[in-house]
Order: C-alpha cells, then sequence, then structure tokens
C-alpha cells in the first residue's frame, strides 16, 4: 500500500480501489468511531504520526481517554504502519499489549454544569453578576479542555506472514507518555492462483 493510501485509510476510513476487499465489506461503524478526527502528521515507510483532540465519545465515566478506545489507536494505528512498508492490508490481531501509564482527558464537567444551570437573564439584576456571553462561553468549555494526543508507531519487524509495531501515545503539548503498545500482526498471504 502507497503512503496516501495509508493516510487516506486513516483520516477518511478509505484507501485505493485495488487493496483488498474493503469495498466489498459492509460498512464499519467501529473504525470510524474511534479514528474521527484522527490527522496523520507524518507517513514514511514503517513509521507514522498522528494526533487527535480527545473526543467525548471516546471517554470514560472519569472522563478521561477510556483504556478500549486506547487499544483499539494500538491496533487500528499500528495496522496501517504495518501496511506502510508495503505489506498486505488485510490481516489478523495475534497479539496487542497496551501500558497505561498517564491518562488524557476532555474537561467536559463544565459544560454538563453550566448546560443544566437556569435561564440567568430571566432573574432580575443577575445580568450583573453572570453575563449571558459568559454562560455561552462556559458551555462551550468542553471544546476547548480536549486534551491533544500524540500517537507514534514504528514498526519493528514485517515478514512474510508476521508484523510487529510499536505505538506509543503521548501527551502532544507536554510530551507525557499516555500508553506504550505492542501489536503483533499475522499478515494474510494472497494465493498466487
Amino acid at each position: 500500500m502507497d503512503l496516501e493510501s495509508v493516510k487516506r485509510l486513516l483520516e477518511n476510513g478509505q484507501g485505493t480501489e485495488n487493496e483488498s476487499s474493503i469495498n466489498s465489506l459492509p460498512t464499519r461503524l467501529f473504525d470510524p468511531f474511534i479514528l474521527q478526527g484522527l490527522h496523520v502528521d507524518l507517513v514514511e515507510p514503517g513509521r507514522l504520526i498522528c494526533s487527535m483532540k480527545v473526543p467525548p465519545r471516546l471517554l470514560n465515566n472519569g472522563n478521561f481517554l477510556h483504556g478500549g478506545a486506547t487499544a483499539s489507536l494500538v491496533d487500528l494505528v499500528g495496522s496501517a504502519a504495518i501496511f506502510s512498508t508495503g505489506a498486505p492490508i488485510s490481516g489478523v490481531s495475534v497479539e496487542i499489549n497496551v501500558s497505561y501509564l498517564d491518562a488524557a482527558y476532555a474537561d467536559i464537567m463544565n459544560w454538563f454544569f453550566f448546560s443544566l444551570m437556569p435561564d440567568y437573564s430571566t432573574i432580575p439584576y443577575a445580568h450583573l453578576a453572570i453575563s449571558p456571553f459568559f454562560l455561552a462561553l462556559c458551555s462551550l468549555s468542553y471544546i476547548m479542555n480536549q486534551e491533544e494526543i500524540e500517537i507514534e508507531c514504528k514498526v519493528l519487524r514485517v515478514g512474510k506472514s508476521v508484523g510487529v509495531v510499536s505505538v506509543e501515545i503521548r501527551k502532544k503539548k507536554t510530551g507525557k507518555i499516555i500508553a506504550q503498545g505492542r501489536h503483533t500482526k499475522y499478515l494474510l498471504v494472497r494465493s498466487k492462483i
């Protein structure tokens, strides 16, 4: 798979017409759900760097990036790094290992708090204390407080039937590591017949 196809696969969920049988599969829900908003910053053979703001849909009850979403990013973006080497686009995960070292967040508590507040414009003199403009800004605070993460993948080995990639997810602003993963993928060998 060429590098532009890898980028399109991650950012748009589509590759080229000749890739595997993706066009014959039913529309997928899971991959676009995880990858929506992902931006490919660097793609080269065997190496991939992506970034995204942590969206509310990928949060757990504590408003942190869900562990399952983190593992899915290791799987999906790691697979794309393997495909960037020219390996077959079809394959099956053999092993995924993720070490969770820190948390990424999206501060949506402010959004819930201010969206549930009464309309102060109907209360006499309330406009002197809290302006509707301030409330409008606070109701959008969850958008402004989304933490940006960076995902870096390095292919360790691609053989005839197995590929291995190392994936590091970190806070883009500080570089602090959120998770480290390793993904082993069995690459389906196409028949020569």
